[in-house]
């Protein structure tokens, strides 16, 4: 699969916004099939198998989690959901359903070329390199080994920290939701304990950058305000 060549199913209700997002999309070479609710788009989603899913949460009838609930139950298809500005509780959910990331309407067409791009990407990556080993920039985890290194230079982690950092390296470019992060780490009893994350993030970033002579690693985590956080790409 390569991105030129990729099919996109794209799900939008307004058809002057699905219009104008499928031609872009079919401008950069992509194949695009689109449908207006999420009747139509779970019949095309069978029918094709898309390499990813731009899904509108706001659908009439099968609403956009009920389309990622579908998807999900057998694939790992990437999926990007629309939502509008300000719909933090529906973003956090899609994400918590596997969403793999989202954009917020109205959104530039450029941004939304950059999150599609970097999507098949990861999608790619994990075809290509099954180790299990993650790497972004000068930053490696080993979970064979349960090694953090930057630069070649062993970082010594407390297990609650190695056990953020991979579960956000692991997800590198997605948003992952503060929920999420604190049940695969705390366990559900601390699913609220938002706290925990900014303090513990703090402390990763503090001794990622002691051992970080480039400076590469200063931006590495984004807090997305209301939703969780996400790992950026490294130049």
């Amino acid at each position: 699969m390569t991105e030129r060549r990729a099919s996109i199913l794209l799900v939008e209700d307004d058809e002057r916004t699905r219009q104008a997002v499928a031609s872009n999309l079919e401008a950069k070479g992509y194949g695009v099939r689109a449908a207006a609710d999420g009747e139509e788009a779970l019949v095309l989603w069978e029918l094709r198998r898309p390499d990813l899913i731009l899904l509108d949460l706001g659908l009439p009838g099968i609403d956009g989690i009920g389309v990622l609930r579908r998807v999900r139950r057998d694939a790992t298809t990437p999926v990007i959901v629309l939502s509008a500005r300000g719909e933090e509780r529906d973003k956090v959910e899609a994400l918590d359903e596997g969403a793999d990331d989202y954009l917020a309407k109205p959104f530039g067409m450029a941004e939304m070329h950059a999150r599609v791009r970097a999507a098949l990407r990861r999608t790619l990556a994990s075809e290509i390199d099954p180790s299990g080993v993650l790497q972004i920039g000068n930053l490696r985890l080993d979970p064979d080994r349960r090694l953090v290194t930057v630069d070649d230079a062993e970082v010594r982690l407390t297990p609650r920290e190695y056990e953020l950092l991979k579960v956000l390296l692991a997800n590198a470019g997605r948003v992952v939701t503060r929920g999420r992060l604190l049940r695969a780490v705390w366990g559900t009893a601390y699913a609220e304990e938002g706290h925990y994350l900014h303090v513990y993030i703090g402390q990763i970033r503090r001794k990622l950058a002691a051992a970080d002579r480039k400076g590469t690693l200063a931006d590495l985590f984004a807090a997305e305000p209301g939703v969780g956080y996400r790992v950026r790409a490294v130049s």
